[in-house]
């Protein structure tokens, strides 16, 4: 099952990769963080399916976090370049997206994309904080 959401902000997409490492299910998943200009696009990919309560758990979660996303053909053709192998760095120039991660949920890569571009512009934007 995967979950496409928008968030606003890093604040938001840090807080769910937080919750994904505190649920017992978290090794069962792989998600991938895009950024936009206007805020962060987060998929989470579940190895096995989640029970009814669980579902219904988790997607409640993400809706008090963000709104779900339905992306367009070159989202979903990166997509699937990601799951068939290709190297982060060849799909974010093929597609031209800002992939930020692609794994298991680590927060540490998101934190130092934030950090280099907060630097580099001199300013923290909005979807930055």
């Amino acid at each position: 099952m995967d979950y496409l959401y928008f968030l606003g902000n890093a604040t938001l997409t840090l807080r769910i990769i937080k919750h994904l490492n505190c649920l017992q299910y978290s090794s069962y998943c792989i998600v991938t963080v895009i950024h936009q200009m206007n805020g962060w696009l987060l998929r989470i990919r579940f190895k096995k399916p989640l029970n009814s309560v669980e579902f219904g758990n988790f997607n409640a979660y993400l809706r008090e976090m963000g709104v779900p996303y339905q992306p367009d053909v070159r989202l979903q053709m990166m997509f699937w370049s990601l799951e068939a192998g290709q190297a982060p760095s060849e799909v974010m120039r093929r597609y031209q997206v800002a992939l930020v991660f692609h794994g298991s949920p680590e927060m540490t890569e998101i934190e130092a994309f934030r950090q280099q571009l907060t630097e580099g512009l001199g300013y923290c934007p909005e979807a930055l904080a």
